[in-house]
């Protein structure tokens, strides 16, 4: 039964994987770059993960955060996030241009 439970729980627990590497991340980066900040993309999971569209906040987010992008995808803790190929679509969905790093 708890793997039962595992399978099901599974799509949320990627999600909240994300939350969580995005987050920590944001954390130790905020001292070698200030105005980069990896947590602010958390309104981008659902696009990211799922390829859905990304909502208004996360095209907000992602042109904030746009000249931060290679060091994000440099990050050996979220850079697989970052260089998805859901990622390049949410990024070209905001009309951003995917930076080549």
């Amino acid at each position: 039964m708890a793997g039962m439970m595992m399978m099901k729980g599974g799509k949320q627990q990627v999600v909240a994987l994300v939350m969580v590497v995005l987050v920590v991340a944001a954390g130790s980066g905020a001292a070698s770059a200030a105005s980069c900040n990896a947590g602010s993309l958390a309104a981008c999971v659902p696009a990211i993960t799922s390829g859905t569209s990304p909502t208004a906040g996360c095209c907000s987010n992602l042109k904030a955060q746009q000249s931060c992008f290679c060091q994000f995808a440099k990050n050996p803790a979220y850079g697989r996030y970052i260089n998805s190929p859901n990622a390049r679509r949410t990024v070209a969905s905001c009309g951003l241009s995917v930076p080549r790093c």
